[in-house]
């Protein structure tokens, strides 16, 4: 066999190796909807689930408990406001201000996506449908803060109409076991939320009666806050 011949079996072996390879890694690519199939897949499986939460907007901090039951269910109990407790039954929110001795309720349709509800599987359904997702950086972990040494993965949703509430939303991912660390949404107005997520606890049992709230007789109530004057 000529050297010639030797040399194109050589290139045609390189090459053929060459495409291969690119096909395989074409195949393993973890685009960010893929990523985000996975959250969701994960958040549909759990029946219930409580975490720590934190919550920052302007110069306000809240922390408590997040309770939630599958399908629509939620409740936050606060620390910081103490005493402060945020309801949804599914049909109607409540919030119970302590300082100000007063009780809102509002009838809320059915799908509405806004704050901590968006941690669930309900709110991941309404954001891939209403939202596009890509990656904030890339597919790689980084910091959670710039200062941090928790590496999580981001996504960054953006809506596809101008009727949605919040303009972005990034998700913030711990890359291990795929559940939401941080959410950090933005208002049509500019105005930023922030939700952390700490220490879950999955599928523990909590009874339907947690979702019913029995305020103190001595509030007052407003209803329709929502749209009040």
């Amino acid at each position: 066999m000529s050297i010639n011949k030797i040399a194109k079996k050589i290139i045609c072996v390189a090459a053929a190796h060459v495409l291969l390879s690119a096909f395989v890694c074409a195949q393993n690519i973890w685009t960010a909807s893929d990523f985000f199939k996975e959250i969701s897949k994960l958040y549909s499986s759990f029946s219930t689930y409580e975490a720590d939460i934190q919550i920052a907007y302007d110069k306000t901090e809240m922390a408590g408990k997040v309770s939630y039951k599958s399908p629509d269910l939620l409740r936050i109990d606060f620390s910081e406001p103490e005493n402060q407790v945020i309801v949804f039954n599914g049909e109607l929110l409540t919030i119970y201000l302590p300082e100000s001795a007063a009780i809102l309720q509002q009838s809320v349709q059915k799908g509405g996506n806004s704050g901590a509800s968006l941690a669930t599987a309900q709110g991941l359904a309404l954001m891939n449908r209403y939202y596009s997702v890509a990656y904030e950086v890339g597919p790689s972990p980084v910091p959670l803060d710039s200062n941090s040494s928790e590496m999580v993965v981001k996504l960054l949703l953006t809506r596809r109409n101008s009727s949605e509430s919040f303009r972005t939303i990034q998700l913030a991912v711990n890359p291990s076991t795929k559940l939401i660390r941080r959410i950090e949404a933005e208002t049509t107005k500019g105005e930023t939320y922030v939700f952390n997520f700490l220490d879950y606890r999955l599928n523990p049992e909590i009874p339907d009666q947690r979702f019913i709230y029995d305020p103190p007789s001595s509030a007052n109530n407003y209803n329709n806050f929502l749209f009040s004057e």
